[in-house]
C-alpha cells in the first residue's frame, strides 16, 4: 500500500464505521471477491464486531466457513492458507488502487487471521483563500465562526437561500425520476449456483478438492458471479449448475447441466472427461476443473449466450460487453455498430466498468484508422486502471499495443492476461496471433490448439492462426478445411481459402477471388498493406502471395510495397456473401 499518499492511524474504528466500509466494499463494482472470500471477510468482521479481536485458527475457518468436516487438518490441506493469501492480496490490490477514496480500510495482517479496520487520512487541498476588499479569508468555518441564527439581517437571506435550495433539490429530484423512468435497463453479470457432488461416497474428498479448484477458476472470469451456501437461501440465482463427479483408475469425469433458474428450462448438458495417462491426480483434477470453468465462464458458453439472447435490446451493462465480444469475433458490421453504441451508453452510465472499456477498445481496432487506434489505446489504459486484475483489460491493452506496432509489449500484456485467467479461450486466441506475427511458430500453434479444446468455444483468432500455421507448413488441404470455419467477414480467412485452393490446384479459387474482389474493391492493390497491418513474416507473406497469384490475382510488385508504418492499417472486417 502506498504509504506516501496516506497516513495510517492504527486505532479503534467504531463498529458503525467498520460496518459502513464493509457494506461499501461489497457494493463497489471494482472489487471482485469470490463468495468464499466474502464469507471469510464477513466471518472475521463478525468476530471483530462481537469483541473477539484475537486471531482465529485455520481449523475454525475451515469448519465454520469453508464447510470442512471435523477431520479437517490444516497441516495436510492448505486450502485456508491459500484462500487467506488470495483474500489478503485482493484487499491490498483494491486499496492500493482505490484507497484514496475512503478513510477506513479493511486489512488482514500477514501471519494472523483477523480483520483489522484502520483509519487512513486522505490528503485534501488546503482551504481556499478568498480576498474580500484586500483581506484574505478562508472558506473553512467552525462553530465559533458561524453566524448567529437570531441575527435579523441574516436570518431572512438564509431562509431564502434554504428555500431556493429546496426548490432546486425538488427539481433535480423530478428530473432524476424522469431520467430513471426512461433510463435503459442495466444488466449485471448473472449469478450462478454450483452443485457439485460425487456419486461414489469414496470419492467425496476428491470431488471436494476438484470443486474448490473449479470455484477458484470461475472467480477469474468477469462473466458470472458464483453464489454458495447461505447466499442461495437469500436470493434466487439466475442459473443453476449441477455437476456429478465420477472417477476410476484411468480418468476423472464431470457430468454437467445448466438450468435457467427463472424458467426452469434445461439449457445445456454435457460431459467433460480427462484421462489420467500416467499423470498425478492433482493434475487431472486441475485439468477437469479448467475444462468445466471454460465451459461455464466463456463468452461463447451457454450462460453468456443465453444472457445476450434474453436481455432487452436496449439494455446496457454486462450484456453490452457480451454482444460486443460476439460481434468482434463474427466481424458483423451491423452488430459491431450496435455494440459500439451500447458500450458507449454503458461507459457513460458506469465509467469504471472495466469490461465495457476493454470491449470498446477492442472493437475500435476493427476500424483500422489512426483516430480509432488512439481511442482504443486510451480506453485500454482506462480499463486496466479501473480493474488491474481483469484479464479482459490486459487483453485489450495487448491488442492496442500490437496495433501500435509494439509486439513485445503486447505479448507481455497478453501473458499477464493469461496469468490472471488461464481458462479464457479468447486469451489464447489473441496470444496465438501475437506469437505467430512474431515468428514463434510452435508456441503460436500450441496456443491456438489450447484455445480450440472445445470446437464450439474456439475464437476466430485461434482458427485463423491454426489455418496460417497449416498454410505455412504447406499443408494446403488442412489450411483450407480450417479456413472454412473462419467467419466469412474475415478478409484474411477468405484470402487463405483462395490461396489454399490454388496451391492444391483445385477448382473454385478463381471464382472465390472474383467474389472477394467484388465485395472488397481494390483488395489486390491493398493486400500488401493488409499484410503489413497483420505483421506477418516475409516468408509467410510471400507464400500467401504465391497462392493468390496462382488464383489469378494481380498483386502490386514488390518495388511498390508500402512502407512498414505501424499506424497504416487497412480494414479487415467487411460484409461478405457467397
Amino acid at each position: 500500500m502506498n504509504a506516501g499518499q496516506h497516513e495510517t492511524e492504527i486505532c479503534r474504528v467504531s463498529n458503525s464505521r467498520a460496518g459502513a466500509e464493509l457494506e461499501r466494499l461489497f457494493s463497489d463494482t471494482r472489487f471482485h471477491p469470490t463468495d468464499r472470500q466474502k464469507a471469510i471477510i464477513n466471518y472475521l468482521a463478525a468476530r471483530r464486531f462481537a469483541g473477539c479481536e484475537e486471531p482465529v485458527k485455520a481449523y475454525s475457518i475451515g469448519i465454520d466457513v469453508l464447510g470442512k468436516t471435523s477431520s479437517f487438518d490444516p497441516a495436510q490441506d492448505p486450502i485456508v492458507r491459500i484462500e487467506m493469501s488470495r483474500l489478503r492480496s485482493l484487499l491490498e490490490d483494491h486499496y492500493e488502487a482505490f484507497g484514496h477514496q475512503t478513510e477506513t480500510w479493511i486489512e488482514i495482517p500477514r501471519g494472523r487471521y483477523v480483520a483489522q479496520f484502520t483509519t487512513h487520512q486522505v490528503p485534501t487541498a488546503p482551504p481556499q483563500q478568498i480576498s474580500v476588499k484586500g483581506v484574505a479569508t478562508s472558506t473553512s468555518t467552525s462553530m465559533n465562526d458561524a453566524t448567529p441564527m437570531d441575527d435579523p439581517y441574516l436570518t431572512r437571506p438564509r431562509f431564502m437561500a434554504t428555500a431556493a435550495a429546496a426548490v432546486l433539490c425538488l427539481s433535480a429530484g423530478i428530473g432524476g425520476l424522469t431520467w430513471l423512468y426512461n433510463a435503459p435497463a442495466s444488466i449485471d453479470v448473472p449469478t450462478v449456483s454450483i452443485g457439485f457432488g460425487s456419486v461414489d461416497p469414496l470419492l467425496g474428498g476428491d470431488a471436494s478438492l476438484t470443486r474448490d479448484i473449479l470455484l477458484t477458476a470461475l472467480a477469474q472470469f468477469r462473466t458470472l458471479a458464483v453464489v454458495l451456501g447461505p447466499a442461495q437461501a437469500r436470493s434466487t440465482p439466475d442459473y443453476r449448475v449441477e455437476i456429478k463427479y465420477y472417477g476410476s483408475e484411468n480418468d476423472r469425469t464431470g457430468r454437467w447441466q445448466i438450468v435457467d433458474a427463472q424458467s426452469g428450462h434445461l439449457l445445456d448438458a454435457g460431459v467433460e472427461n480427462v484421462a489420467a495417462d500416467g499423470r498425478s491426480l492433482p493434475v487431472v483434477r486441475g485439468e477437469l476443473a479448467s475444462a468445466l470453468a471454460s465451459r461455464l465462464g466463456s463468452t461463447k458458453g451457454t450462460i453468456s449466450l443465453n444472457e445476450a439472447r434474453r436481455s432487452p435490446s436496449g439494455a446496457i451493462g454486462n450484456v453490452c460487453t457480451l454482444r460486443a465480444e460476439a460481434a468482434r469475433d463474427d466481424l458483423d458490421p451491423a452488430e459491431l455498430a450496435a455494440a459500439t453504441r451500447c458500450l458507449k451508453r454503458t461507459i457513460s452510465a458506469r465509467p469504471e466498468d472495466a469490461s465495457a472499456l476493454a470491449a470498446l477498445s477492442s472493437i475500435l481496432l476493427v476500424e483500422n484508422d489512426r483516430a480509432s487506434l488512439a481511442a482504443s489505446s486510451d480506453l485500454a489504459d482506462q480499463a486496466v486502471a479501473a480493474d488491474p486484475l481483469s484479464e479482459r483489460a490486459h487483453l485489450a491493452m495487448a491488442r492496442a499495443l500490437f496495433a501500435a506496432g509494439k509486439l513485445d509489449a503486447a505479448i507481455t500484456s497478453a501473458n499477464r492476461a493469461l496469468a490472471l485467467n488461464p481458462n479464457n479461450p479468447d486469451v489464447y486466441g489473441t496470444l496465438a496471433t501475437l506469437l505467430f506475427s512474431g515468428g514463434y511458430w510452435k508456441a503460436a500453434a500450441d496456443m491456438a490448439d489450447d484455445a480450440g479444446r472445445f470446437p464450439d468455444l474456439v475464437p476466430r483468432e485461434a482458427l485463423l492462426v491454426k489455418a496460417l500455421v497449416a498454410y505455412r507448413e504447406r499443408e494446403w488441404s488442412d489450411a483450407l478445411l480450417i479456413a472454412e470455419q473462419v467467419p466469412r467477414a474475415d478478409v484474411m480467412g477468405n484470402v487463405l481459402r483462395i490461396a489454399s485452393l490454388a496451391q492444391i490446384e483445385a477448382q473454385g479459387a478463381e471464382q472465390l477471388l472474383e467474389e472477394l474482389q467484388a465485395q472488397v474493391p481494390g483488395i489486390a492493390s491493398s493486400f500488401r498493406s493488409m499484410i503489413i497491418s497483420a505483421r506477418y513474416r516475409p516468408e509467410v507473406a510471400a507464400s500467401i502471395e504465391d497462392g493468390l497469384r496462382k488464383a489469378g490475382a494481380r498483386l502490386e510488385s514488390a518495388a511498390r510495397r508500402p512502407p512498414n508504418n505501424p499506424g497504416h492499417r487497412v480494414a479487415t472486417a467487411v460484409p461478405y456473401t457467397q
